[in-house]
């Protein structure tokens, strides 16, 4: 048990930035929607790496220390749904938070998303403060 909350501490040290900045990823096939959500977390003090679907932000997760991941639902080639399983299906990030924003607000869409393996469902638009507040306590 100490070894494993030793390896998630260090996980959790190395995704931190020399700056002590978390670096949180963002999936979104919207340009402006991924600037719009990079933008809000700039501002309240993290960095980000985008990502243009859930297959391409499988790349970015595996290439950069990220602290917590920002998805939509409705992205081609791989959608957030399988995105999210599909973290969750690798052991190093299985505690991982995860944030879901989307315009598809029924209740069994936001199940779907917790049972793929999300912290947190927001609908679209997201008021900025609510994005900011369930990543700080998430982080």
């Amino acid at each position: 048990m100490a070894r494993v909350l030793k390896r998630k501490k260090e996980k959790a040290e190395a995704a931190t930035g020399k700056d002590g900045k978390k670096t949180i990823l963002i999936a979104d096939d919207s340009k402006m929607v991924c600037n719009f959500h990079s933008y809000i977390l700039k501002n309240a003090g993290y960095r980000t790496v985008s990502a243009i679907d859930g297959a391409d932000g499988l790349q970015k997760l595996l290439e950069n220390s990220i602290d917590l991941v920002v998805t939509d639902i409705n992205m081609p080639n791989m959608d957030g749904y399988e995105f999210v399983r599909r973290i969750r299906a690798i052991p190093e990030y299985d505690d991982l938070p995860i944030v879901i924003i989307s315009t598809e607000s029924e209740a069994d869409d936001k199940q779907k998303g917790f049972d793929a393996g999300a912290n947190v469902y927001i609908i679209k638009p997201t008021p900025p403060e609510h994005l900011v507040e369930s990543v700080h306590l998430l982080l």
